[in-house]
């Protein structure tokens, strides 16, 4: 049924979820952590700030720029942040997602195999960067 025809009186007012309790640090950007501090300042003292530029490695850690080659050759870049900063749309994901994961502490040239619902499939990590 269309929500157009449901009568005002009929709306039920939905209870707010709270949020899960963390079991893992609470990672963000600075950007990341100006949005927190804005909209949930509960958990702005929960926050451990991480800088990108500040990582001396090579290897993919919270912060970094990846670029990765997929079966058919094309490339991906994904920038790895903070939970309530990802946005795979507009290149940034989780340090906790799948990707983040078979990505982590893996450089430029290693293969990494990404567990999907969808399937996994085997991926290049063409470079690494810390901006």
């Amino acid at each position: 049924m269309s929500r157009a025809f449901v009568k005002e009186s009929d709306r039920e007012v939905e209870p707010q979820v709270a949020r899960p309790e963390r079991r893992q640090p609470y990672y963000v950007t600075a950007a990341g952590f100006e949005r927190v501090r804005r909209d949930h300042p509960e958990l702005a003292a929960q926050a451990v700030v991480v800088d990108p530029a500040a990582h001396k490695g090579s290897s993919v850690e919270f912060g970094a720029t990846v670029t990765i080659e997929l079966p058919d050759k094309k490339t991906q870049r994904y920038q790895i942040v903070g939970e309530d900063e990802a946005d795979p749309l507009k290149g940034t994901i989780s340090w906790t997602s799948p990707l983040a994961q078979a990505l982590w502490n893996k450089r430029s040239g290693n293969r990494a195999m990404w567990e999907r619902p969808a399937g996994n499939i085997k991926i290049r990590i063409v470079s690494v960067e810390y901006v």
